[in-house]
């Protein structure tokens, strides 16, 4: 079967066809500036790239570009739509009525629609991507969501409930959810099989690093605390978003600065992080050069973000009661050999101990970075979403 693998924003859709025969990527692209003037598409197949600059009013008219692409011309991999067996789409939140990947119905599209308020800038684009969908494919095509917080749904109250009243809870459905939670099982699931584990006997913690970060306690195999929070706001320093902070620091700052609701929520979004630390760039690369240069503030912001790291690292260890494996993933956490460094450094009262020529190893899915003498096994894992996403999209329609 081929599996068309969608990610929707607000102004994008991302795809990857995937054949799950060999679970090979036929073609994979994106849709950029939906509903904005100078919209395009980028395709690439068969070791080529095409960029054709197409208004994109909505998702609908991006889908039948994308449908274009893939069975005419030069990127052409399939002759027909109708070679597409199904389609699976990443959903951000599914809050606590979804458990699991589920077939697409009009009432899961409406409840995805729903809670979009605990994610309003991400759900409501996956709806519109999901409706467009339907619309390109036609209803014998089935459609799949697969959550990014189900991972995270194996959390105990007591991780996940915030110290507010728990009519909060009853209420608003307010606690944390966590996100990158289709990352995590499947960097946990191939570390696993990389270690010749099966998953129910190990301790991990998983790193997620990228321009957004979490990281995760996967205790045999289930998640059972995440730094992500209500929303993806919380948690490690990031590129633009603030991380965790004191409630009372966004109070003291709405009073001091005028801005409050959704401006303040915005600031703290898109102003903070490493660009509102350093002053230089969301983009760790930029930040670490600027260090490197002799920039004292975009050292601290490095120095945040590493420290914080180790400090989840070391409090889920504790939390799991051992350790067992780290893994390292994401475009940081994949690249950024530095990063992994000052998070191991002086780690081995743990067990932890990074064989540093190793660390700076690259071009390979999964490398052990552990030294020889390491108690626990240190690794960087390539995150693959959309092969998760796919794998869970085959499962369910040929179940049926």
């Amino acid at each position: 079967m081929k599996i068309l693998v969608i990610n929707c924003g607000s102004s994008s859709l991302k795809y990857q066809l995937i054949d799950m025969t060999d679970e090979s990527v036929l073609c994979k692209g994106l849709c950029e500036r939906i509903g904005i003037e100078g919209s395009k598409i980028t395709h690439q197949a068969h070791g080529g790239k095409w960029s054709e600059e197409v208004p994109f009013p909505t998702h609908t008219e991006a889908f039948m570009k994308v449908v274009e692409m893939m069975t005419t011309g030069e990127g052409a991999v399939v002759a027909d739509k109708s070679e597409i067996g199904a389609i699976g789409h990443r959903i951000v939140q599914g809050a606590e009525f979804f458990t699991k990947s589920e077939i697409v119905t009009d009432a899961i599209i409406d409840k995805i629609e729903e809670i979009a308020p605990l994610a309003p800038v991400h759900n409501l684009a996956h709806v519109q991507g999901l409706r467009s969908a339907k619309k390109v494919f036609g209803a014998e095509v089935p459609n799949v969501v697969v959550f990014d917080t189900t991972f995270h749904q194996t959390m105990p109250p007591k991780a996940y409930m915030y110290g507010v009243p728990y009519e909060m809870y009853e209420k608003y459905a307010i606690r944390r959810y966590g996100a990158h939670g289709t990352s995590h099982r499947y960097v946990s699931m191939a570390a696993a099989k990389f270690l010749g584990k099966d998953p129910a006997e190990l301790k991990m913690v998983t790193c997620h690093l990228g321009n957004g970060s979490s990281i995760t306690a996967v205790d045999g195999g289930k998640c059972v605390d995440t730094s992500m929070g209500l929303t993806p706001l919380a948690g490690v320093l990031m590129g633009t978003r603030c991380g965790d902070v004191d409630p009372s620091v966004v109070t003291y700052m709405e009073q001091k600065m005028g801005i409050h609701g959704q401006e303040m929520a915005d600031y703290l979004n898109k102003k903070c992080g490493l660009l509102g630390v350093s002053g230089v760039s969301s983009d760790k690369r930029d930040v670490e050069a600027a260090a490197a240069a002799g920039n004292e503030r975009a050292k601290l912001a490095s120095d945040m973000l590493n420290y914080q790291i180790k400090k989840y690292v070391g409090a889920y260890a504790a939390v799991m009661g051992g350790l067992d494996c780290v893994v390292f993933t994401g475009g940081i956490g994949e690249n950024d050999d530095y990063v992994r460094s000052e998070v191991c450094k002086n780690m081995e009262f743990l067990g932890i101990k990074l064989d540093e020529e190793k660390n700076k190893l690259r071009g390979q899915d999964i490398i052990d970075l552990s030294a020889a003498d390491s108690r626990v096994k240190v690794l960087m894992v390539c995150t693959n979403e959309e092969l998760m996403i796919a794998r869970d999209t085959l499962a369910l329609v040929t179940a049926k």
